[in-house]
């Protein structure tokens, strides 16, 4: 399980290094169907799209959902660099997805373990399994060394 999570996670990496050419936030995020089949792979496009609603979680959820047909995406993995926000950990339950893998923490804004338990609150209706820390150096160096680009 391990080496797949890593492909994935190297596959978001790449769409958030796609949104960091654009002046975008670095944040990727995969989605994938039960048999190992992509559904979404997109970045962040809050300032493209001029949309606050627009982070890569958001975007690959919509795209997921319109390939499938349901707003339901039962079975599926999401794969994000950052640990979602709780925006982005709300609609994750909202979606039912089965699980989400995340790269590096987010000690800002993170809901899915570092400041709150959206994913799997025993409050809520779904619970998702979480798995962390997958490529975290990278995904968190990829942040990092964008915000640090941008204070020169």
């Amino acid at each position: 399980m391990m080496d797949q999570d890593e492909n994935w996670m190297w596959r978001a990496i790449h769409v958030a290094r796609e949104a960091e050419k654009l002046g975008e936030v670095p944040v990727g995020a995969v989605i994938i169907d039960a048999d190992g089949k992509i559904l979404a792979a997109t970045s962040n496009r809050t300032i493209k799209n001029n949309d606050p609603t627009a982070h890569a979680e958001i975007l690959a959820l919509r795209t997921a959902a319109i390939r499938t047909g349901n707003y339901r995406l039962t079975g599926t993995t999401i794969y994000t660099t950052i640990e979602p926000c709780a925006m982005c950990a709300g609609a994750l339950v909202n979606a039912r997805v089965a699980r989400v893998v995340y790269g590096a923490a987010d000690e800002r804004f993170g809901a899915v373990e570092t400041h709150f338990r959206v994913c799997d609150s025993p409050a809520l209706n779904h619970r998702m399994e979480i798995t962390s820390g997958i490529l975290a150096d990278k995904c968190r160096s990829l942040m990092q060394d964008f915000f640090k680009a941008r204070r020169k």
